[in-house]
């Protein structure tokens, strides 16, 4: 990915036949270490739109989410127009890296704290048939780079925003 290139940030990526589910990427990648993303784009009844950036065992809770980030309303799935609008990616493709493409800052990052505990991610490089490995504080780096600083919260429900 040349923009992170860009930014002194290394990275390594692997090919691999198209993904579409965690099942799937678990069955296929080996022993590639690191945490590994699931993504959810979701949006609020305010047509707020937010993208969940979360370990990939992790259950999210759509019902209770909007509490915890400040959401107006229960969320619900985005769908693949505002998906390749905003984030440039189709449905499947889901990725950490699409707010690269949210240029206006239309979309919320939400990051899941268990990702932090990482020394190294995992996520599509705005395609499902390649994973990319970046340094934990590489792909904080770039959400900043991207004017999207990431709102980190415990997805049990407290935001860790302003904590010590």
């Amino acid at each position: 990915m040349t923009y992170l290139g860009g930014l002194g940030i290394e990275v390594s990526t692997l090919d691999h036949p198209a993904l579409f589910t965690v099942a799937e990427s678990q069955g296929l990648r080996g022993e590639i270490a690191g945490g590994h993303t699931k993504n959810l784009f979701v949006k609020d009844k305010k047509g707020r739109h937010f993208l969940v950036v979360a370990e990939e065992s992790r259950a999210v809770d759509l019902k209770s989410l909007h509490k915890v980030i400040g959401a107006q309303g229960r969320l619900s799935f985005a769908g693949g127009e505002a998906m390749m609008e905003m984030l440039g990616v189709e449905p499947g493709s889901v990725t950490a890296f699409g707010v690269l493409n949210d240029r206006d800052g239309r979309v919320t990052v939400v990051l899941d704290e268990g990702l932090l505990a990482h020394d190294m991610v995992n996520c599509h490089p705005l395609t499902n048939t390649a994973t990319t490995t970046i340094a934990t504080d590489g792909l904080m780096t770039f959400f900043r780079s991207t004017a999207h600083e990431p709102l980190v919260v415990r997805l049990d429900g407290e935001t860790l925003e302003g904590r010590d």
